[in-house]
């Protein structure tokens, strides 16, 4: 599970580190690349649910593999980008091929660990991604270096020699996924049956959720509230990725390699978040009250990082930002999973996913616009800022839902 989404992250922000190339061989200009690093998230938005409800159709293994197979061709393709209107279709098609991966992970996370093992779980799968943008932004800074071999642009060798791996870890999946605990080879049968009974025993009870009508989980206000705070979230974080590489360029900083090690602050801190924060929400009681902790720690390392002149505090507080950016994504999951299961697990949590997503459209093509308008790629740090605060916000009306949600539940059981 670690293993192919280190590789969709890889695929999906590698353009990062070719804006400034794609700017200068086929002329997409920053408000482009904005829309077209967003508009990935827009086409893999659309088909979130029916593609996890596949998931929980023919099961996960077969539907991870398949994600794999067609978002790697359609990396590898991205070398073929000749304007902004290739560079668009491109990343929409990546979107579409890569739609249902998350929620589909997310799903089995529910079918093989009990609740409150579900943090630190999760945070092991968020390891990928953040040793994506570690080791992903040294490796296509280094890719690019072979500019001019073979006739191809360095960006042109990146995209391709990053999609290949994909491809053949999709046919790997397919062999040796299992899609729940009884289907593991290296499990006895007393074990298997033993995780699967753990991860259903805290399960909701009451028949509305755990009936086959699946737009119950969608509507409720717990999802709908996470989603929406996942949804800021995500304007914040994404947008940082994706423009991490152009704001150190911008601190006259010429070297592809050297922008590429520096950009890797980023994946620094998002992988010490998502070690060390969902531990320490393991022994937290309070969903809410920790949400609120962590996302006024962003508000504030956001506001230092515009408050400050120095090129190594500005790299300081890159880290920063994706540590609690990043570090409070597991929270978001363990707490919607914590509601949700069975084709709930997989309605609900693609719909978090799919509002969380549109964020990830909306955040880089706000950065784009605050660049053409300042000429600064670091004014995306009043995005992020003002979104922290927006779902700052939000947290009382969670913590609400969530109380009466726990009233409700204890109301029911005491009638039966």
């Amino acid at each position: 599970m670690c293993a192919i989404y280190f590789m969709s992250f890889i695929d999906r922000t590698n353009v990062a580190l070719a804006k400034i190339h794609l700017a200068a061989d086929v002329g997409i200009s920053a408000a482009a690349y904005g829309l077209g690093a967003g508009i990935f998230f827009l086409g893999y938005a659309l088909l979130e649910v029916p593609s996890n409800l596949a998931a929980h159709r023919i099961g996960p293994r077969r539907w991870i593999a398949r994600i794999a197979v067609s978002w790697g061709i359609l990396s590898a393709a991205m070398m073929f980008v000749v304007g902004e209107w290739s560079f668009y279709i491109m990343r929409v098609l990546l979107g579409i091929a890569e739609a249902g991966l998350f929620p589909a992970l997310m799903y089995m996370v529910t079918l093989w660990f009990a609740s409150q093992d579900r943090p630190v779980a999760i945070g092991w799968i968020y390891t990928a991604p953040a040793l994506a943008l570690l080791l992903g932004n040294p490796i296509g800074g280094a890719l690019l270096q072979l500019d001019g071999y073979g006739g191809l642009h360095g960006w042109q060798w990146m995209f391709l020699i990053e999609g290949i791996p994909s491809i053949l870890l999709g046919i790997l999946l397919y062999f040796k996924l299992p899609d729940r605990p009884s289907e593991a080879p290296w499990l006895e049968k007393d074990e298997a049956a033993a995780l699967e009974k753990k991860a259903v025993a805290d399960m909701p009870q009451h028949t509305e959720y755990l009936s086959s009508d699946w737009v119950a989980a969608i509507k409720r206000p717990t999802t709908i509230l996470i989603g929406l705070i996942y949804f800021l979230n995500q304007v914040a974080f994404v947008g940082l990725y994706f423009f991490t590489p152009a704001m150190i360029s911008q601190m006259k900083i010429d070297s592809p390699l050297v922008v590429g090690l520096l950009s890797a602050s980023v994946g620094l801190g998002f992988l010490l978040g998502v070690l060390i924060l969902p531990r320490i929400h393991r022994r937290v009681s309070n969903d809410s009250l920790y949400l609120g902790v962590l996302t006024l720690s962003l508000v504030l390392g956001a506001a230092a990082f515009i408050a400050t002149t120095s090129l190594i505090g500005k790299v300081l507080l890159f880290a920063v930002t994706a540590f609690f950016a990043g570090g409070v994504l597991p929270s978001y999951w363990s707490i919607a999973m914590k509601r949700l299961s069975g084709i709930q697990a997989a309605a609900g949590l693609a719909f978090i996913n799919t509002v969380g997503l549109l964020g990830g459209f909306v955040g880089p093509y706000l950065f784009g616009m605050a660049e053409t308008a300042t000429g600064r790629s670091d004014s995306g740090f009043m995005v992020i800022l003002g979104a922290a605060i927006l779902g700052l916000l939000l947290l009382p009306l969670l913590a609400l839902a969530i109380a009466r949600e726990s009233g409700a539940t204890a109301k029911a059981s005491a009638h039966v």
